[in-house]
């Protein structure tokens, strides 16, 4: 009855975003104003995106400057902190359900590496291996195989390895990291955790079990070797808006265990590209460009695949113009087209129906095909000395230099 409830209730709402499904009704888009009532968390303003210029003296990365990252929990705090010459750490993650990443992973590592090189902050980077176990229904040895491959792919972004620590829960989870796990399970009562992720009867306890291992992160003393007597240090975590659920529990939970609440930049999703009625998928390869793919795959995908806010005709197109609202090609541009006044440039022309689609999907075709080779010719630089490198329990001696 509860299941069938928790279906219907579904069925009921406009759209789903949590850690497991982001979808829109009826081929809608995701409402992200909606999400950020229904949330309670706040829209990043211009005035934040300037300060953040003037404190780092850089300017903004383009995920900033064009709303990707769009929303935040306490992010003022962190640059008030930073105004007082206090420093904090950045908490990020991947949960490694497939062999390699595609664009819409990248994103979050994309903007995670800008703030540590920006702000010069230590880094965790948590790879939930035993969350993708019990979700994918994934052994635990494949699990843990897939942490490393996808390990690799997270260290080819470019992090700096005196900065970071790479870590699966597999090999990780144990000691202090444990404790915390335990301080915040205590606070958090059945009846909430189901309010919060919606489980069911149904479901095994190790998904209920789950959520203090992501929340631990987002506490200095679970990482002794590099935090020690460092328990006040603010912690800042850069995630999609869907894993917002398990850090609203979180910050419930940080003061009455003795730490400040973790601060958040959220970013919108990367839609798939048939369109964005939610998000790109690495279960579905036509809905995804993956940083594995040829530049023929790339361009195959794009001119079959992408969902096109053009007309039906050339004369329609020439006469009505573009819908931009909805013209996939636009919005990967948006993310990867890092040059404001070309992709203001290609937005006039095609909305005026002055550029036509096939032109749009060859400047994104190009975009794309140089951002995947840079990233796999950066990937196969990764051995697995490397990986091991990121991954051992180390002190980080000049992590805040």
């Amino acid at each position: 009855m509860e299941k069938k409830g928790r279906d219907e209730q579904k069925e009921a709402e406009d759209q789903v975003v949590n850690p497991w499904e982001v979808t829109a009704k009826d081929g809608g888009k995701i409402d992200y104003d909606k999400l950020i009532d229904k949330f309670g968390c706040q829209r990043l303003d211009e005035a934040l995106i300037r300060r953040v210029e003037r404190l780092t003296s850089r300017p903004p990365h383009v995920f900033l400057r064009r709303g990707v990252f769009f929303a935040h929990r306490d992010f003022i705090e962190i640059l008030d902190a930073v105004e007082r010459g206090e420093k904090f750490y950045l908490y990020t993650g991947r949960g490694p359900s497939s062999e390699s990443l595609h664009l819409g992973h990248l994103v979050p590592f994309m903007f995670t590496k800008y703030l540590q090189d920006a702000f010069k902050v230590p880094l965790v980077i948590q790879l939930t291996d035993d969350e993708k176990c019990m979700w994918k229904n994934l052994s635990v040895e494949e699990s843990r195989r897939l942490a490393r491959e996808n390990a690799k792919d997270i260290i080819a972004c470019g992090f700096d390895i005196t900065k970071t620590f790479i870590f699966s829960d597999f090999d990780y989870v144990g000691g202090a990291f444990y404790q915390n796990m335990v301080k915040v399970a205590k606070c958090v009562t059945f009846n909430k955790v189901v309010g919060i992720f919606g489980f069911t009867p149904e479901d095994h306890i190790g998904k209920i079990s789950f959520p203090p291992v992501q929340a631990a992160p987002s506490f200095p003393s679970s990482f002794p070797h590099l935090f020690s007597g460092k328990d006040d240090l603010r912690c800042l975590i850069p995630c999609a808006i869907d894993q917002d659920p398990y850090f609203r529990m979180t910050r419930d939970v940080a003061p009455r265990i003795g730490f400040h609440k973790p601060a958040l930049i959220e970013s919108s999703f990367f839609p798939a590209l048939q369109g964005e009625t939610g998000k790109m998928s690495a279960s579905d390869p036509t809905s995804a460009i993956y940083v594995t793919d040829s530049a023929k795959e790339i361009k195959n995908k794009v001119n079959k695949y992408a969902f096109s806010g053009g007309q039906d005709s050339i004369e329609n197109h020439r006469k009505y113009g573009a819908n931009l609202e909805v013209d996939i090609p636009i919005k990967y541009l948006g993310f990867f087209l890092e040059d404001d006044a070309e992709l203001e440039h290609i937005r006039k022309e095609y909305a005026a129906g002055r550029m036509l689609t096939g032109e749009v999907k060859k400047h994104l075709i190009d975009v794309l095909t140089v951002v995947v080779e840079r990233h796999r010719r950066a990937r196969a630089a990764v051995t697995d000395e490397m990986v091991d490198a990121f991954m051992a329990i180390r002190p980080l001696p000049n992590m805040f230099d």
